[in-house]
């Protein structure tokens, strides 16, 4: 199974469906913080829609086609963070993530972003990861800004939420360029699993 250390207190792993009460009880805690931007939220009402959900996240990793996973800190799921839209032939895959709204701002994701841009870029070889985000979600564009992505521009009415499209920011990097970036951020190797 898949599992990566971030720091002593933050790991990532696959959710299991024990956790499937876990997973629905961050999502319902944080239901109007994560409905502004993500589009799934109201079709959440129960934890056993997770024992069906929870298959198809395994079914997505042995296919090796990336995965879903969950932040843990202190072993308390807070998070997921997705590696997803892998294109084997073109060496790119794109991230996605949502955090507990009480616990952004701590720098949580951002260490959770890097290790998974290591593992992304040296251990699957990828080329290119993109990271897409509302342009009014500054909270979530902080991350790949912070991380000195490079812009490319903006999609219009990239995402429908709900009842309306928005505009969504595309960033990516290269792994050349993560090469030279990444001494900024950690003095840590990647740490694979």
């Amino acid at each position: 199974m898949f599992h990566l250390l971030v720091d002593n207190n933050i790991k990532l792993r696959l959710l299991e469906l024990q956790d499937a009460s876990a997973i629905f009880e961050l999502v319902d805690k944080n239901r109007i913080h994560l409905k502004e931007w993500l589009p799934w939220v109201d079709q959440i009402i129960s934890p056993y829609q997770y024992h069906s959900i929870i298959p198809q996240w395994h079914k997505q990793f042995f296919e090796n086609n990336g995965f879903e996973a969950g932040i843990f800190f202190n072993e308390k799921l807070i998070g997921m963070i997705s590696l997803q839209h892998v294109d084997w032939q073109n060496r790119q895959a794109s991230i996605g993530y949502f955090l507990e709204e009480a616990l952004q701002g701590k720098g949580i994701m951002q260490k959770t972003v890097i290790a998974v841009l290591n593992y992304a870029f040296y251990y699957l070889k990828l080329h290119r990861i993109e990271i897409r985000c509302g342009i009014k979600n500054k909270k979530s564009m902080a991350i790949p800004e912070r991380l000195l992505f490079t812009k490319e521009g903006i999609i219009r009415d990239g995402e429908f939420l709900y009842d309306h499209f928005h505009d969504l920011a595309l960033f990516s990097m290269l792994f050349s360029e993560w090469k030279e970036k990444q001494k900024l951020f950690t003095q840590q190797k990647p740490q694979l699993p």
